[in-house]
Order: structure tokens, then sequence, then C-alpha cells
């Protein structure tokens, strides 16, 4: 029996060794306990990785040649680590002596079997480069490696031997000495292996179709290549012509028409992938003049323009006259869009006429002047014709070009009616039935408040279902610790010391902050306290010389300390007054959302209020109403039909997801499959036909597929869809969610087509002329279906129940005062800007855009963007200042703006409302803070919260010292914090116990 429960307790709290083979331990993990092995020495192929894994468990059995335990190594020599940890299993260390005698001390780190310590021994052996006529291979040995590699000699003489260098995968050098038929190994050589050769790029980039341009290959250890391939002519080796570490060059081979030719290396006898180079046609050189200037010819040639990009460096010109050739020097080169101008020079000749210019001829004017004549006839008639085709295609395309501006105007004008009647006749009739509200309760709150971005602190600091009815009893460390922390002299230096280390991060003052509130909240009087304290040596620093910036960010323990403060003391408040308007605005968007196109790649729709997240590129949809059948059993039954709108650019994942919201919103409680678990299919000509996001016909552009929609089904308006469930039909392949691979945006589009160049011939929709400001309209619609939402929730934020703020607040906003009275500061802008920055901006502003925070929801980036407009629209009700709009100011200001000045109003009256408001007296709210902490008592693991604490302690125990010693702190107080260093450095496993 390992272990013995009764009552409702969790099962096996601990980790259990096996009493029998002391080999193996148990963990319960989540339904199941598992037997897990304590070493798993198999898992090391050699002595190295054996040593290196440092596992006292694990030996080296020699006989073996394996990792084992050491039980499994009997009547067998084993080696294993030492009891300290060493870097290296063997060092050594050299020492001259007086006399010049060395002395090398060697010493190995090992543990070994007691018989084998006298096997062990040195052995030193040197050899030159004669006599070996007589080797008969080549050992390789590796670093730390017991298993050397031998490799045959193809070749050899008594000089020289000719022998395989294997492969590793390790840089660095190895070993080699010379086998001899004896079984003995000569000689102390090495070899270095180094990087594979890597390529960078290649210039120039582009070469002409006839090959045997230069090129010049950039990268790594290019020096290892031997040769170089094209994939358009793999068989052909191409030897360089020059290489180092750095560079290669070398000729292109020729190809037959312009293309994209692959460019690989070969490395011994393995190839590998280096870049690209693209092929063109030719140079095409047309016609070239010579001028004289003194005893010199300047020639001019003329070359069309190509993307070639030739250097001066690539020509070599002669002028050739009656077979006799003269060198051109090449002075320089202009290019523009058409023509490419090359200038030379050919020094002190006297005749100007040539006949060729490299392979390029001339015809000779003298002896062709029928020729020129016949010319000069045709040349009319030829501009006649060239002007009759070009009025006709000048004609058709201007007809052509008048037909699509009107298509545009059309398309245009539609686009403005339709956003002018969505205006008009959008109404706020989103909600039907959101079904009951998923609160999240009070620990799962909180704890998402205090450490948003620590799902590890998260799981640490919430208690099991098991210990919610268990009182855990502190350990001696924790209670000492949970002892000395009620000391408000040490909790106070405690944090000033952390704060001032540069080590100590914002992220670490904001865990820092949250471990006390949970540590103290079972006591928030003192939290209260302590935190009012800090606020005012935080208003007391120099840094704070402009008050009006006090509270703005966290930056500090304190305002973490006074966000988490807020959420405990309102979380009431919160449920009970503002949590419903929260969740009927967050269903009222992504109602809003789905009633038209939502791109599934991008996730942008046509309604949002986020010009970041709106779809303008969206293509004409039209509403659909579908009957969903659910199958019932293995037996072909089905439910009765169940009516959901779609769109007909949905797609099935989209229609997957629409149909289990519906199915939750019409019965109040979700589907049991979950939707990577469903199968959808369309009833077509008394058939049921299967539909897949992608299948075999879906429309390919470029590299990407397109996602399957509605409208490519042909789905219409009231047919039926049958849903079935994987599970229950085992033919069906269990596919996963396309959203789950890595590169889903890169594979796939819905709504937004990739950027690339296409016929749009084949897909006629696409030449729609989309202009993002002809669909800002759409934020427009969305915040007025929404508006009724809005601005109930921030009356419910901004209300007074009875004309009574809540006690967190008016307590809090009359400490502010009180302290600015102190300060003599008399602007009451300095005091509204303080109460904002502490009630709007750091709590309600964090649950406006987080509603995960408080409900049991996923929030999607498009709905992030939604809130965020929100959230900054309920910042500016709360501003002093008078913003400028404009027609360049964001459409997140715009939107908002005529509201504003309306919402402001009632922020004024508000604060002037807590203000007039009945002071609190001392006694009520201790009474308050009393019955919150009572009413959330062993809601937390304050256990967990003290070790972590104590982990800051222990970092910086130093510093706490001296900032108590700086503060006078009575010795009584260091000798605590002595006791508790102590008494968790003696705790071995206080995870345990606690």
């Amino acid at each position: 029996v390992l272990y013995r429960a009764s009552g409702d307790v969790k099962l096996l709290p601990q980790i259990y060794l096996d009493p029998v083979d002391h080999e193996h331990v148990y963990v319960s993990v989540k339904n199941q306990v598992k037997r897990v092995p304590v070493s798993e020495c198999d898992t090391h192929t050699d002595m190295k990785a054996c040593w290196s894994a440092q596992d006292p468990y694990c030996v080296w059995c020699v006989d073996k040649k394996r990792c084992t335990r050491e039980d499994e190594c009997k009547g067998s020599d084993w080696l294993s680590i030492p009891d300290e940890s060493q870097k290296k299993m063997i060092s050594h260390r050299v020492v001259e002596d007086p006399k010049g005698q060395i002395k090398i001390t060697i010493q190995t780190h090992l543990t070994v079997k007691e018989e084998m310590r006298s096997n062990f021994s040195c052995q030193f052996s040197t050899t030159s480069g004669r006599d070996l006529q007589d080797v008969i291979g080549v050992r390789i040995l590796k670093d730390l490696s017991c298993s050397p590699q031998e490799s045959p000699v193809w070749n050899k003489t008594g000089v020289n031997l000719t022998f395989h260098i294997p492969s590793t995968n390790a840089k660095g050098a190895v070993k080699v000495c010379v086998l001899l038929p004896d079984g003995s190994c000569h000689g102390n050589a090495e070899i270095i292996y180094q990087s594979a050769p890597i390529c960078s790029g290649i210039v120039p980039s582009s070469s002409w179709i006839s090959g045997k341009r230069k090129v010049t290959l950039h990268g790594t250890n290019l020096h290892f290549v031997d040769g170089i391939t094209h994939d358009h002519m793999h068989n052909h080796v191409i030897l360089p012509r020059t290489s180092s570490y750095q560079n290669l060059t070398y000729e292109t081979p020729a190809a037959d028409k312009t293309q994209k030719s692959f460019v690989s290396v070969r490395v011994a006898n393995e190839t590998l992938s280096c870049t690209q180079i693209t092929y063109y046609k030719d140079p095409e050189f047309t016609s070239f003049s010579a001028v004289r200037e003194g005893k010199d010819v300047r020639i001019v040639i003329q070359k069309k323009a190509d993307e070639l990009n030739m250097s001066t460096a690539e020509l070599s010109v002669w002028g050739i006259r009656e077979e006799e050739m003269h060198f051109c020097s090449i002075e320089g080169k202009e290019s523009s869009s058409e023509i490419d101008s090359i200038s030379c020079e050919i020094k002190e000749i006297q005749e100007v006429k040539f006949n060729q210019l490299e392979s390029i001829k001339l015809i000779n004017s003298s002896s062709n002047f029928i020729f020129m004549l016949f010319a000069l006839l045709l040349i009319p008639v030829i501009v006649a014709v060239v002007v009759v085709v070009y009025q006709s295609k000048q004609k058709k395309l201007t007809v052509k070009m008048n037909r699509l501006i009107e298509d545009l105007e059309l398309d245009i004008r539609k686009d403005i009616r339709q956003g002018f009647v969505d205006l008009q006749t959008e109404k706020a009739d989103l909600m039907e039935n959101v079904g009951a509200i998923p609160f999240l309760d009070y620990k799962h709150f909180a704890s998402r408040i205090f450490f948003p971005e620590s799902d590890r602190l998260i799981r640490l600091c919430i208690k099991d279902i098991g210990q919610d009815v268990v009182t855990v009893k502190l350990d001696e460390g924790c209670q000492s610790l949970s002892k000395l922390i009620q000391d408000q002299l040490f909790l106070t230096s405690m944090v000033h010391a952390l704060e001032e280390q540069k080590s100590f991060t914002i992220k670490d003052k904001c865990s820092l902050a949250s471990l006390l509130t949970v540590a103290l909240h079972s006591n928030l009087l003192y939290l209260t306290n302590v935190m009012e304290v800090l606020l005012e040596d935080l208003m007391h620093q120099n840094s704070n010389s402009q008050p009006k910036l006090l509270l703005r960010r966290t930056q500090s323990t304190v305002e973490k300390l006074l966000t988490n403060w807020m959420s405990i003391c309102l979380y009431g408040f919160l449920r009970e007054s503002v949590g419903q308007h929260l969740f009927l605005l967050v269903s009222a968007l992504t109602q809003q959302i789905s009633k038209g196109p939502v791109d599934c790649v991008t996730e942008k729709a046509l309604y949002t209020l986020s010009e970041d997240w709106l779809l303008w590129q969206a293509q004409d949809f039209s509403s659909l109403k579908l009957q969903v059948l659910f199958a019932v059993g293995h037996d072909g039954e089905v439910s009765q039909p169940l009516e959901v709108d779609a769109l007909s650019c949905d797609t099935v994942e989209q229609l997957k997801e629409k149909i289990l919201s519906t199915f939750r919103a019409k019965f109040g409680f979700p589907y049991e499959t979950p939707i990577r678990d469903l199968c959808v299919e369309y009833e077509k000509h008394g058939s049921f036909v299967p539909l897949q996001d992608v299948d075999a016909s879906s429309e390919v552009i470029g590299d990407m597929k397109k996602l399957n929609t509605l409208k490519y089904y042909q789905v219409s308006d009231g047919a039926t869809i049958k849903v079935i469930s994987k599970k229950d039909h085992p033919p069906l392949s269990p596919q996963t969610s396309l959203k789950d691979d890595e590169n889903f945006s890169g594979k796939y589009f819905h709504l937004i087509a990739p950027d690339v160049v296409e016929d749009q011939a084949k897909s006629p929709e696409r030449k729609k002329l989309n202009l993002k400001e002809l669909h800002l309209t759409k934020l427009l619609s969305t915040k007025v279906a929404v508006h009724s939402y809005v601005e109930n929730l921030f009356n419910s934020i901004w209300g007074m129940p009875q004309s009574k703020a809540p006690h967190a607040i008016k307590y809090f906003f009359d400490f502010l005062d009180a302290r600015a009275d102190n300060m003599k500061i008399s602007d009451p802008d300095v005091r509204h800007i303080w109460k904002t920055n502490s009630l709007p901006l750091r709590f309600w502003v964090n649950i406006l855009k987080n509603p995960q925070f408080v409900f049991d929801m996923e929030k999607t980036p498009h709905l992030d963007g939604c809130l965020s407009v929100i959230a900054q629209a309920f910042m500016d009700c709360f501003s002093l200042s008078e913003i400028q709009l404009g027609k360049h100011s964001p459409t997140n200001k715009l939107l908002y703006a005529k509201d504003i000045p309306k919402f402001k109003q009632e922020v004024k009256v508000y604060y002037k409302q807590i203000r007039d408001q009945q002071p609190i007296t001392d006694t009520e709210f201790k009474n308050f803070l009393q019955e919150e902490s009572k009413k959330h008592e062993n809601e937390f693991n304050e256990a967990a919260a003290l070790k972590e604490l104590y982990r800051f302690i222990q970092q910086y125990f130093t510093q706490i010292k001296e900032k108590l010693s700086q503060n006078a702190a009575p010795a009584e107080l260091v000798e605590q914090l002595h006791h508790v260093k102590d008494t968790f450095d003696g705790l071995k496993s206080c995870s345990w116990s606690c």
C-alpha cells in the first residue's frame, strides 16, 4: 500500500518513491497516476553523453559499452561522475622545476569501480613522415570519445598517405594516428573540422543565355568548394576559377531560354544549395558611330537596354578595317530606359571608317545605293500604315478605358449608397438571447488581475478544489515570514530596498506587489495602511516634481499594489452593477462583427470600430438562412432543424462557429462536441456533400490556396446542412484545424487575395476598385449599432447607486484630497488627474480592454481592437484638455468626437457628487475591509506566495539589511529576518510540507 486517503481530499498530493525497487516514483497527473523511472540512462549513447548527463545513478559499463544503472553492470568495470561537479573528464597541469625538468600531473574526474583503479596509464608516442609503407589504416579519435573511427588507406608511399576523412556533426580538432599491423597507433597529427560552405549572394545575379559570364559567389568557407552546378544542367560540374574563404569566381554555363536557375556547390560527395541566378537574352548591339578627335577616333556603340547590368570591365571592343584589328579602350557607359551607350577610344589611327566592331557588321553605304533608294521610297508607305494602325488601336483603347471608368463610377456609387443605407437603417436589435452571464469566481478574477503575464504564479497562488475546504497549515519558515511582513517598518524598508536595485525590473515590482497582496489578503486593513505609506513616499520623491504625472504609469510597486487593491474592493460593485452591461457590450460587438464578411485568415471584418481591422477589400456577399440538422446516434436519425444565419462568403470553419453560437444562444448551454470534431454536409440533389475548407479543387493563386466558401459550394438560401460528430462516425477522418498550421497565413487566403500578378479575366470580381475610405461609414454604422450598450456601460461605471459611491472610491478620493492639502497643492486639475489615474486609468480601462478577466470567454485580436477604441473614448471623457480634430485626425478619435463633451459633463458631476458625499468613517471602512477579507478567506495559497516572496528576500538579503540599518530598525527585527533565512535554508522540501 503506497498511500491511504479518506474523505474528499486530493489523492497523492506528493511524489512517492517506489518502496520496492527504489527506481521509480509515482506522480499524480490529472485523472491518472503515472509510474516514472528515476533515471533514464539508456538514452545516452556514448561515454561522453553518459558522463555529461551528470546523473549520479548512471554509470558507463565497459563490457556492455552502454550507459546503465550501477546494479545492472555487474561483473564489469564501470565509470561514473565524481562527487563534485566537473566540466572536464580529464585535466592536467604542467610544472617546470628549477633544473629544467618538466612534470605533468594528470587527474581523472571520475568515480570508478574499486578493481579498476589500477587500469589507468599514460602513453606517449611520436612518429615522422617516413616509413609509412607498413601503415594499414588511419585512426581518428574525437575528444572524449571511446569509440574511435578508422579509415582505410587508398594510396601510400613511403612519405605520403591518402585516406578518406569521415563526416561528423561537430566542429573542432580531432587527433589522427596511423595503424600498424600489430594494432599499435603512432603519430599525433590533427584534422580540424569546420562548417560547411554557406552562400550569402552572387554578383552579378544574372547571365546571358550563351553563358561564359564571370560571376562571384559570396559567403563563408567557400575555399572548400570543389565545383559548381546549375539545376538546368545538373550533370555539368563547373570548376572554380579562383576561390577564397569568402569569395569564389566561376563562369556560368549556357542555357536554352530565359529562366531562373538554382546554383549549388559540390563539397566532396555532397551537393549544397546555394543561391539562384537569372538568365536573360544575349545583349543586342544595334549600331555604332565613329568621330575623329585629334589623332584618336572616338567610337559610340548603341545597345538595347536590358536587365543584365553589364559593367565596362565585361566589354572588350576592337575596330576592324581591312582585316586589321585596332583595340578600343572603354571610357564609360550611359544608360537610359531604352538604349545603353558605350564609348571607347582607338588611339593614333588615321582612318575613321570601320567595317566591324567585334562581331557586329555594318553595311557599306557606297556599295548599296540601290537598296537605300528602295528604302527611301518604302518609308512613306510604312509611315502611313503605322499611322492608320495607331489611330485604330487608340480608338479601341479609348472605348475600353471609357467603359472601365463607367464601371468604376458605378461601383463607387453603389458602395456609397450602400454605406448610406446601412447608416440610416442600422438598428440596435442585436441582442435576442445571451443566456447566463459566465462570471468568473473571485479568485480567478483576482489572479488574472494580479498576474496577467504569469500563468505559473496563477497556478501557484490559486488553491485547488480539494484545498478550498481544508485549512492548510503553514510550516515554520512560512509562519516566520508571515509574521515578519506584518511589521510595517520591515515591509516598507524591504520594498524601498528592492526598488533601489537596478536589476529589480518593473516586472519584478509588479510580481512583488501581487505576491504581497496574496500573502496579506486576509488582513486588508494592514495592506491598506502599507499602501498609504508607500503612496506618501512616492508623492514626496524628487522624480515627482511634476505632480500631474503621479500614478500615470505602473513603474513602482505601490502603483501595482493600488491596481490590486482597487480590484479587490470593487469586485462586488463590478459584478452587481457593471458586469452585465460589459457582457452585453461584448456580445453586441461580436454579433455586429459577424453580420458582415470576416476574413478567416487576417480576422479583419467589414463591420468594426477599428480602422486597422476594417475589411475594405470585401467582395459582394448575400445573407443565408440555413436549416441545420444534428445527427443523433448511429442510425442516421437527425434532430429538429435549427435556423442559422450565415453569409455566402463564410468559410466552412466560420459556418461551424455560427452553428455552435446559435445553438448556445437558443438552448442556453454549449453543444457537447468541440468544433474540431465536427463535420458539416450540404444536401444537394437528395444526397449530402461534405464541406471542407480546402480540397483538391480549391483555387490557387501563386503558392497560396483560397479557403472554400459557401458560395464556392453553391449553398443557397434555405439550404439544409447536417452536422456530424467525427467521434460518433469513425470512418470520418479526424482532421485538425487548418489554423493549427504555424504557416497558416502564408499558405491560405480567404477574402484578401495575395499580392501576385494574375490573369484578372479568370477572377472578374477582383477587377473591382476597392478604396478604404469608401468603407469608413461601416465604422460609424457599427458605432450606431452598439452605442446604446456603450452608454449604458459608461453610466453604470460613474453611476451612484442610492447617491453613494462605493466605499473604496470615496475613501481613496478623500485620501488623495488630504495628501494634496498636506502638500499645499491647490490646483484642482492636479486632484482631478490623480483621481483619474488611480481609478479610470488604473482599473476601469483594464477591465474594458480585458473582459476575459471578468468572464469565462476568449478575446479575439479583432475584439481587442474594438474594445481599445471604446477604452480610448472612455479615457477621453476624463481628459481636461480640449482635443482639436480635423480631417487628418485618427478615426478612433473622430468616431466618438460628438459624444465626448456630453460624457465629460457627466464625469464632472460624478466627481463633484463623490466630493460632496459625507466622508466615510474609519470604523465603517475598517468593517468593510474586514468583511472583504472574510468573504474571500482561504481562496489563495498563502504559503506559495510567501515562498515566492522569500526568493526576493534571499536574492537581496544584504541590501534589505542595509536599508533596515538606515531606517534605525530595532535589533529584534533584524534577528527575525535572520531567523526567517535560517529556517528557509534549513528546509530541504518546503514545497511538500506547506
